[in-house]
């Protein structure tokens, strides 16, 4: 049985190594016009950019590797049942779910690799992409808004912003904590924002929302005001020699402390709280794709690549953009963050069990 494993584990070793490369070159590329977009529209340098570019790899091998495990999966074992290697194995008394185990192994080694990367790897590279935009933030403050992260680069307030289409902002909102008194909180459904000359200022523009407004006889107590138009201004918090990390740069510890922190300011933590379950959920995906490939291959007996690789994004795809629905809804509070983005791995892990279980006792 050990030659037999070490056979598989080496058939599987070329298809993960041509997967992983060929996947990661492919969203690099796909990654270039976001960085054009630095240079052109947030006056971000080349070389800025080109070291952005460099710490994005790690960042990559959160998406590509539980991928490239489903590929190489699909691709070896949908070989050897077209060439009828697992008919010969399974006729020697070689059961399927003996062929299943060193897949399962290598599938939970991945998947605390992953786990590794999403709690320390991914974080630091974040971080130092912040630490490159914070030099440029420093010429330009609009290159430090980014969307779905709490941003606290402004003296007195915080932000976050759902999302960003050039100068126009979706879903802002802005928290200014004050000592000894609620955090006073202004939402809206859209703005823009403008670059005060010649000074390191932003100034909102905010369309169709609300804001706390302190009542004049009692300023512990504020009721909301609803307006069409509001301006306000900000300062970039020069006294900060380094920004407060964001949630994508923060570890799992820094996230939950956060989470802690923002709870007791009455900031609503539910972006913290979907991206921290977001990491842990998605740890998952190399052993739950491996767990998916295995019965596909065997089953449908393909040998063409192209088509495996077809059916591997088909089955990656509606994972992740399950993920991304839930995340957006959890990000928003619409449903609970800490149930909603496990619904992927649940429904995933269902399929496996039917899946594995017909095959392997059949």
């Amino acid at each position: 049985m050990r030659i037999l494993r070490n056979y598989i584990l080496q058939e599987c070793l070329l298809p993960f190594v041509i997967s992983m490369s060929v996947l990661t070159s492919v969203f690099l590329l796909g990654y270039l016009p976001q960085l054009a977009n630095k240079v052109i529209n947030s006056g971000v340098s080349l070389k800025a950019v080109g070291q952005t570019f460099l710490y994005y790899i790690p960042i990559l091998l959160g998406y590509t590797l539980p991928v490239a495990c489903l590929v190489t999966v699909i691709l070896t074992f949908g070989r050897l049942s077209a060439e009828n290697e697992i008919l010969a194995m399974r006729t020697n008394g070689v059961y399927l779910r003996k062929l299943l185990a060193p897949l399962f192994i290598v599938g939970i080694i991945l998947s605390l690799f992953v786990h590794i990367l999403n709690d320390r790897l991914i974080p630091a590279a974040y971080d130092a992409q912040s630490r490159i935009l914070q030099e440029t933030g420093v010429r330009n403050p609009s290159a430090l808004l980014e969307a779905g992260s709490f941003i606290n680069a402004f003296d007195k307030y915080i932000i976050f912003i759902y999302r960003i289409e050039g100068n126009h902002l979706y879903g802002v909102r802005i928290y200014q904590p004050q000592p000894h008194r609620p955090t006073r909180t202004i939402v809206s459904q859209e703005g823009e924002f403008v670059k005060v000359p010649r000074e390191d200022k932003l100034k909102l523009k905010l369309i169709n929302g609300t804001s706390d407004e302190p009542d004049s006889k009692n300023p512990d107590i504020f009721y909301k005001l609803n307006f069409q138009v509001s301006f306000i201004t900000m300062d970039l918090a020069k006294k900060q020699t380094r920004l407060e990390k964001k949630a994508k740069a923060m570890t799992l510890k820094e996230l939950h402390q956060k989470i802690k922190e923002f709870k007791k300011m009455s900031i609503d933590p539910s972006p913290l709280m979907t991206e921290y379950h977001r990491r842990l959920a998605w740890s998952l995906t190399p052993l739950l794709f491996i767990l998916l490939g295995f019965p596909f291959a065997v089953i449908t007996h393909r040998r063409a690549k192209s088509a495996n690789i077809l059916f591997a994004v088909l089955f990656a795809a509606p994972y992740y953009l399950l993920s991304l629905l839930c995340q957006g809804l959890a990000s928003q509070n619409i449903m609970n963050p800490v149930l909603t983005m496990w619904i992927p791995d649940m429904i995933g892990a269902v399929v496996v069990l039917i899946l594995n279980w017909k095959l392997c006792v059949s």
